[in-house]
């Protein structure tokens, strides 16, 4: 999709706007990631990561960042021995997720309308 869209702007000045916002609305539809608890859930085809078609996939960040990546160091450290183990159930993981599921999905919702409320200022003041 990247290459198409290299390939079909020119080098005017507006290319390189309309291949930004193209690529915006492509990428809008994807489905968001989610965290889980793989112990809770039995379907391991749920574990798979689509765009890199790998059967099982984590992904985690500095910890600096995110609450839910300090629970995967802190699972990771746990299950590599480094660190004693999590002292929680597998369900309170899983509400742990979800919580950050709807903290995320709320940001997200939060930033999309916010970009939509300055982009309608933007044509207003813009013509």
């Amino acid at each position: 999709l990247q290459k198409s869209l290299n390939e079909t702007f020119g080098a005017d000045k507006y290319s390189e706007a309309r291949k930004e916002v193209l690529t915006n609305m492509f990428s809008r539809p994807m489905q968001m990631a989610l965290y889980f608890c793989t112990g809770v859930l039995e379907d391991e085809t749920l574990f798979r990561h689509y765009a890199l078609n790998v059967p099982f996939y984590t992904h985690f960040t500095s910890p600096i960042r995110r609450y839910a990546d300090i629970i995967v160091h802190r699972l990771l450290s746990a299950s590599l021995g480094a660190s004693s183990p999590i002292k929680m159930e597998k369900e309170a993981i899983q509400k742990q997720a979800d919580h950050c599921n709807d903290r995320k999905m709320a940001s997200k919702r939060v930033q999309e309308l916010s970009a939509d409320l300055f982009f309608a200022v933007f044509v207003r003041v813009r013509g």
